[in-house]
């Protein structure tokens, strides 16, 4: 038992400072050791909120006195009788003294909420100013139910409709607050998740990292589907996080308004609904704890069947051409056959806790009946304090029974807090270097160099080449080849810093002045002339030297088909193969790097277009690597470097290679 519960702490620790580090820096730049400072803010707001009710309703009071004090005599007499309490005891020093600190700490702090940090606080001091004075609103009412109530009974006119009045002035009050707190709830929300959906974007952006958590084996990495990470769970994090803080918050505050005014009618009734409560709460999270897991599991298995209907999408011609349909419905079926199961499992959880909550909801009804009946019963207590009793009775209840209406928000929050904080956590070890196989540390010189270098999977012990020697300069050439899977690409990566070396050293000329070009060349989502111009920025050339580009790699179509350069295609699915060859070399050519990489980026080509295209790049005495198996390549190279599958590797001059036949 003791060990159970040592196991929930824990859980409940770890849940805390995932929640702290999504959490902390929207408000105060995160580090490990100004977590307190975070929530001494946060109590610090509350002084300054405190203080602000109190003197914007004693402002409100003196205009009110002064403007029209027959009306505010005969209405508002109890609030002007609260107030005057306040400030003639030691109440009123103690919440201005309060405010002070408040107000101090931020304005001590203030370095720190720079690049509008201070637009959340505020906004969240204004929801909290809102709450306040909903639930003061709303602690007066009961009164004036009470004494509504009573009047009607004793056939009270004038006492009545009175009360009536300054109830309908409480309604007409808190009507636009809560209106006003609907939208900037909201606007926070949306905010919040502008802020870290950005911060998220950056980093996975960032160094790589979207490379390295996207590795070509799926059981390389536990980061499923980044897409939905940044934009599902981040927007449901912000938006859970919001309707959860107001709600407890809220919670808390009709708790304490209610439990005083409660206690002063029963004591009784109070007891039995607390301990009610309690006991019902913890059934409720003790039976939750499966919840939480499958939560989790249906996030994941959402995101992967909406993976494998986009994977059709973008996939289509291919599949088409296979005729694949069959196969693709299977694999789709399967997909989503996770989420009904798991759907199917979470649907039996969610009714048996839907029982639950409905059996402690439908059980706390008969309380005050049960309570309340015998002082009613012998006159102890008039119908006017019952209806009072009955009224906080109930906004406390709301507000113990709070576990209860949110557990199934909860545990939605307990998954998406734990697929963003892993997703936040990788990304934050590809920074601190802790993927060694894919963190490279590569010199610059003019030159490609090559010393000593072994090349292996990331990962695993499998090399593919050993002490790997060679040298490419300025305006020379060199073709790589040697059967599938020898390693030619994997020397791509390693060249290109994607991959670390296992030993040796690598050596390339700085960002700009190399380029890499696959087979499948990258077909942004953009317009023409961002397809040409990526990854520069696309205003840097006219439109006459971008369709005389075009022309230059036999691509007069396009700007036939799509004269103005700015119009946005799905270019992937457009182009053919052999256009989208072209058009990447179109790019090179704008780009002008001093080394260029080629793998198998003229596949698609028939030998003259390809003879054209390499003459241009001779033309521009750019130095090229390429990988290809054409025979015709080894005429547009000065070397060879052939790979053999058993790790080795020679040079040799291209004039006298001879392809093999397989």
């Amino acid at each position: 038992m003791t060990s159970s519960i040592s196991k929930a702490q824990k859980g409940l620790v770890s849940q805390l400072i995932k929640l702290r580090k999504l959490t902390q820096p929207y408000f105060l730049p995160y580090t490990k050791n100004n977590g307190w400072l975070f929530v001494y803010l946060l109590i610090a707001l509350l002084f300054c909120v405190g203080g602000t009710v109190l003197f914007l309703l004693t402002g409100l009071m003196s205009l009110l006195t002064n403007v029209a004090p027959e009306i505010t005599n005969q209405f508002l007499g109890g609030v002007q009788n609260s107030l005057k309490v306040i400030w003639d005891g030691p109440s009123g020093i103690v919440i201005s003294s309060l405010f002070a600190l408040g107000l101090f700490s931020f304005i001590t702090i203030r370095g720190q909420l720079r690049q509008k940090r201070w637009i959340p606080w505020l906004f969240l001091g204004l929801i909290i100013l809102m709450l306040v004075s909903v639930n003061g609103i709303n602690a007066g009412i009961s009164f004036l139910v009470r004494d509504i109530t009573n009047g009607l009974i004793q056939k009270d006119a004038n006492a009545s409709y009175k009360n009536l009045w300054i109830l309908g002035i409480c309604f007409f009050a808190a009507l636009p607050i809560r209106s006003f707190q609907f939208y900037f709830t909201a606007k926070l929300q949306l905010l919040w998740r502008e802020w870290l959906s950005k911060n998220l974007i950056n980093d996975y952006l960032e160094d790589r990292t979207y490379y390295i958590l996207n590795p070509n084996e799926e059981s390389e990495t536990n980061i499923d589907n980044p897409d939905q990470r940044i934009t599902e769970d981040a927007r449901d994090f912000t938006e859970q996080i919001i309707d959860l803080s107001i709600n407890v918050f809220d919670s808390l505050l009709v708790f304490s308004l209610n439990i005083f005014i409660l206690l002063s009618i029963s004591k009784e009734l109070t007891t039995a609904l607390i301990l009610y409560a309690t006991i019902v709460s913890a059934l409720l999270i003790f039976a939750s704890k499966k919840l939480f897991a499958i939560n989790f599991d249906q996030l994941r298995f959402e995101a992967d069947f909406r993976y494998g209907l986009v994977h059709v999408r973008n996939n289509a011609e291919s599949i088409a051409f296979y005729s694949g349909e069959n196969q693709e419905e299977n694999e789709v079926f399967r997909r989503l056959n996770s989420v009904v199961e798991n759907f199917n499992l979470l649907i039996i959880w969610e009714a048996f806790l839907r029982v639950l909550q409905r059996s402690g909801i439908y059980g706390s009804v008969f309380i005050p009946f049960i309570i309340l009946a015998a002082p009613i019963l012998s006159g102890e207590m008039d119908y006017g304090e019952f209806a009072q009793a009955r009224l906080n009775y109930s906004l406390l209840e709301g507000s113990l029974f709070f576990i209860i209406y949110k557990i199934e928000k909860l545990a939605r929050f307990s998954a998406s807090i734990g697929r963003l904080e892993g997703f936040q956590s990788n990304m934050n070890e590809v920074k601190d270097n802790q993927y060694d196989d894919f963190n490279v540390a590569i010199k610059t010189n003019e030159s490609i160099i090559l010393k000593n270098v072994n090349i292996k999977t990331p990962g695993k012990d499998n090399f593919l080449i050993k002490n790997l020697n060679l040298s490419v300069e300025t305006g020379q050439s060199l073709l790589v080849v040697g059967p599938s899977g020898c390693g030619k690409t994997s020397l791509l990566r390693a060249i290109s810093g994607l991959w670390a070396i296992q030993s040796g050293q690598i050596e390339t000329p700085s960002k700009g002045d190399l380029l890499f070009i696959p087979q499948k060349p990258y077909m942004t989502l953009g317009s023409l002339r961002e397809q040409l111009c990526y990854p520069l920025d696309k205003n840097r050339f006219s439109d006459e030297h971008l369709k005389a580009v075009l022309e230059e790699v036999k691509l007069p179509q396009i700007i036939q088909r799509y004269p103005d350069l700015d119009i946005k295609q799905d270019w992937q699915r457009l182009l053919s193969l052999g256009e989208q060859q072209r058009l990447a070399f179109a790019r090179l050519l704008l780009n002008s790097p001093k080394y260029v990489v080629l793998d198998e980026a003229t596949s698609a080509l028939d030998v003259n277009t390809e003879k054209h295209l390499y003459e241009l790049l001779n033309q521009r005495d750019m130095a090229c690597i390429s990988v290809g198996h054409r025979p015709t390549l080894k005429n547009y190279h000065e070397t060879v470097l052939e790979i053999t599958e058993n790790k080795g590797w020679r040079l040799l001059p291209a004039a006298s290679y001879q392809f093999t036949e397989n």
